[in-house]
C-alpha cells in the first residue's frame, strides 16, 4: 500500500505533467534542434539538400584577424597624408582578397583600427561585422542597464517603503510601465523621440528658450542605441523596484530600532542594516536584469529595426533576423547557441561572485 508521501508525490507529478510536457515540446526539444542545425547549412526554403558543414557557421560568425600596415611613403620616404593631415595606408582589399601571404584574412572586412606610433596602424578585421556589432551592443546594454536600472529601482523602493498616506498611488504609478506591452511602450517612445515634432525635442527646445537644435534620436547612429537604453531603463525599473521592496519588507524592524537607539545616521543604517539584509535580493535583481538585458529584441524591432547603419543590432535581433528574415536557419541557430553559452557563462560567474563566503 502506497504511503501518503508517495501518493502526494504522484499527485504532484500528475499536476505538473502538462506544464512539463509543454516545456519539453516548446523549449527543450527546440534547443537541441538548434544545436544540431547550427552544424548544417539548413535554410527555410531551398531546393538544395541539407548538408553537414561542421563549425563553418561558427567560424563565419566569430572569424577575426589583425594586420599591421605601414603608412604609404613617397619617393623621398616621406609619409603621404590626406587632406586632414592623417597618414594614408595601403588598401585592405589587397590583403584580404585571395592573397596567398594572408589566407586567413580572405573575405574579412575592417571592423576598427588603432594606431601604433605615427607610421604604423593595426587593423582589426572580421568576417561578420554585423554580428560582432550586435555582440558589442548587447554587452554595452548589459553593462549600462544592469547597474543603472538596479540602482534606480533601489532608490525608488526606498522612497516608497514608507508609511505615508497615498503611498500606494506612487507604487502604482512607478509600476504602470511594466504592465503595458513593450510593443506599445516602444511605439509611444518612438513618437517621443521623433526628430521633427517629438515630445523630447519640444521639451528641450522649451527649456533652452529655442536654442536647442532638434535631434533625430532614432535616426542618428550616435544617439539611436543610447535612446533605446534610456527607454528600456524607464520601462522595467518598476518591476525591479517591486523586488527590492519585497526584500526591504523582510528586514526586521527591530534592527532599525536598535540602529536608532545607537544613534546611527541614515547612511550608517543603510550600510550596516539595510544593504546586508538585501544581499539575496541584490543577487536576484542582478541576475534577472542581466538575463532580460541579453534578451533585448522588441524595442529594436519596433523602434529601429536594427538601424541606422546597424548601430542598434543585438544578438537576439540577429538570431531572429537571420533565422526568419533571411531564412538562414543554420546561422540563426548558431547565434542562439552562442547566446546560450554567453548567458550561461555570465550566470555561473555571477553565482560564483555572489557565493556565500565562509
Amino acid at each position: 500500500m502506497a504511503s501518503k508521501l508517495t501518493q502526494s508525490n504522484r499527485a504532484g507529478w500528475l499536476f505538473a505533467l502538462p506544464g512539463f510536457g509543454l516545456m519539453v515540446v516548446f523549449i527543450i526539444l527546440p534547443f537541441f534542434f538548434a544545436i544540431s542545425l547550427s552544424f548544417t547549412n539548413q535554410r527555410l526554403i531551398s531546393p538544395n539538400p541539407t548538408e553537414w558543414v561542421g563549425l563553418a557557421n561558427y567560424r563565419q560568425l566569430l572569424g577575426m584577424g589583425m594586420i599591421t600596415l605601414d603608412a604609404v611613403t613617397d619617393e623621398s620616404g616621406q609619409i603621404v597624408r590626406d587632406d586632414t593631415g592623417a597618414p594614408t595606408y595601403p588598401r585592405l582589399r589587397e590583403y584580404t582578397r585571395n592573397n596567398p601571404d594572408y589566407p586567413h584574412l580572405d573575405g574579412m572586412k575592417q571592423w576598427f583600427s588603432f594606431g601604433r606610433g605615427g607610421e604604423a596602424r593595426t587593423f582589426v578585421l572580421a568576417r561578420d561585422l554585423v554580428f560582432l556589432t550586435a555582440v558589442k551592443n548587447t554587452v554595452v546594454f548589459v553593462l549600462v542597464v544592469a547597474p543603472v536600472q538596479g540602482g534606480l529601482a533601489l532608490v525608488l523602493a526606498l522612497l516608497i517603503n514608507q508609511k505615508l498616506r497615498g503611498i500606494n498611488i506612487y507604487r502604482t504609478i512607478y509600476f504602470m510601465p511594466v504592465v503595458v506591452s513593450i510593443v506599445v511602450v516602444s511605439l509611444l517612445w518612438r513618437f517621443i523621440y521623433d526628430g521633427n515634432n517629438g515630445l523630447l525635442n519640444n521639451i528641450l527646445d522649451f527649456l533652452s528658450f529655442g536654442y536647442f537644435e532638434p535631434v533625430n534620436w532614432l535616426g542618428n547612429p550616435k544617439t539611436a542605441f543610447g535612446s533605446i537604453i534610456g527607454m528600456s531603463i524607464w520601462q522595467a525599473v518598476g518591476f525591479h523596484m517591486v523586488i527590492w521592496l519585497s526584500g526591504l519588507q523582510t528586514i526586521s524592524p527591530t534592527l532599525y530600532e536598535a540602529a536608532e537607539i545607537e544613534g546611527s545616521s541614515k547612511w550608517q543604517t543603510f550600510r550596516y542594516v539595510t544593504w546586508p539584509g538585501l544581499r539575496n535580493t541584490a543577487i536576484l535583481v542582478l541576475i534577472v536584469i542581466t538575463m532580460q538585458a541579453f534578451g533585448l529584441f522588441a524595442q529594436i524591432d519596433v523602434m529601429t529595426n536594427g538601424g541606422p547603419l546597424d548601430s542598434t543590432q543585438t544578438i537576439v535581433f540577429q538570431a531572429v533576423e537571420r533565422g526568419y528574415g533571411k531564412q538562414d536557419i543554420s546561422g540563426g541557430s548558431a547565434i542562439s547557441v552562442l547566446l546560450f553559452l554567453i548567458v550561461l557563462s555570465i550566470s555561473l560567474f555571477q553565482r560564483w561572485l555572489t557565493r556565500e563566503r565562509t
